[in-house]
């Protein structure tokens, strides 16, 4: 229980209070994918089932009615500890590096604003790279802070999750499988990928996922850019496999259609990330408690209604 988050601790009790998670979602303001992910890590994080999920009816176990005294317990004190972190957003000034997989820039530029907005002693300063460039941005000290998807293990950080990331399969919209319905993994092995450059966290994503589905796709094309790939997907060069916040422009206007396959969307999750050495400022410390606070909702209000979870 100790790597459990306070985040978690309040979906757990939103969803007992409703004993309903799409309930306990529209409370929060987050998507359903999103209060699933928050439980199933915390039940990871106890080691045993908190729900009890029969079709439709969620009802808690003995251990999540237990953890619910605990949990309520804990909430009651919290509070203290949000006034506190008010009263930063108020002190802080100075700089503040963030650093950030390329694949964030698609929502963490309105954030920014929004963030900027409410801190405007703050001046910020942006690198951005894959995964594995900005891993070693936080090994040297280069960023405050970072935005990412998979956190490392190649170093001691302090890893928070702040928003549901799903990663879907796409495809040129005139391409035979966009025009079907519901698809199996085996109905897209006769088909060419593009994939991203191995150190990305969306090709990890996507090897993950057809690693685990015993599926071996056709890698046909390796491009270093998000953009690159939806533009050789929309081609019609082969099949994508896209992190759904880089689509939010193409699906609106139906550029590119997102192929609904057996086990996709790939849920992931956002994280904002920073090594346990490193003393933050009250600038990252405010940038760090406003991304846990709005980074679900502001993702939802954006990306929201493309989701068929």
């Amino acid at each position: 229980m100790k790597n459990a988050t306070f985040r978690q601790l309040r979906v757990f009790n939103e969803v007992a209070r409703h004993l309903s998670f799409v309930r306990a979602a529209e409370t929060l303001h987050l998507t359903p994918p999103a209060v699933t992910m928050q439980i199933k890590d915390l039940e990871g994080h106890v080691g045993m089932p908190l729900f009890e999920r029969r079709g439709k009816q969620v009802s808690l176990t003995t251990t999540g009615e237990y953890m619910l005294v605990y949990t309520r317990k804990i909430l009651a004190t919290v509070k203290d500890a949000e006034d506190a972190a008010a009263r930063l957003q108020r002190a802080e000034t100075g700089v503040l590096t963030i650093g950030f997989v390329s694949t964030a820039k698609y929502f963490l530029m309105r954030m920014l604003a929004d963030f900027r907005s409410k801190h405007p002693g703050v001046e910020v300063q942006l690198s951005i790279g894959n995964r594995d460039q900005l891993v070693k941005m936080l090994q040297n000290s280069e960023v405050d802070i970072a935005v990412m998807g998979r956190p490392p293990k190649e170093l001691q950080t302090r890893a928070e999750p702040f928003a549901a990331h799903p990663h879907v399969f796409v495809a040129a919209t005139d391409h035979p499988l966009a025009q079907r319905g519901p698809l199996t993994v085996e109905d897209l092995r006769p088909y060419d990928f593009i994939a991203r450059e191995k150190g990305a966290g969306t090709r990890a994503a996507m090897e993950k996922f057809f690693e685990d589905t015993h599926v071996e796709p056709r890698l046909k094309i390796e491009l270093h850019s998000n953009e690159i790939i939806k533009q050789a997907v929309m081609a019609g060069l082969g099949l994508g496999f896209l992190s759904m916040h880089t689509i939010g422009l193409e699906l609106e206007h139906k550029l590119i259609a997102m192929l609904d396959v057996q086990g996709a969307p790939v849920v992931r999750a956002w994280n904002v990330v920073h090594t346990q050495s490193k003393m933050l400022s009250p600038a990252a410390e405010a940038f760090r408690y406003f991304m846990l606070e709005n980074g679900e909702r502001h993702l939802a209000e954006q990306f929201g209604r493309h989701l068929r979870i």
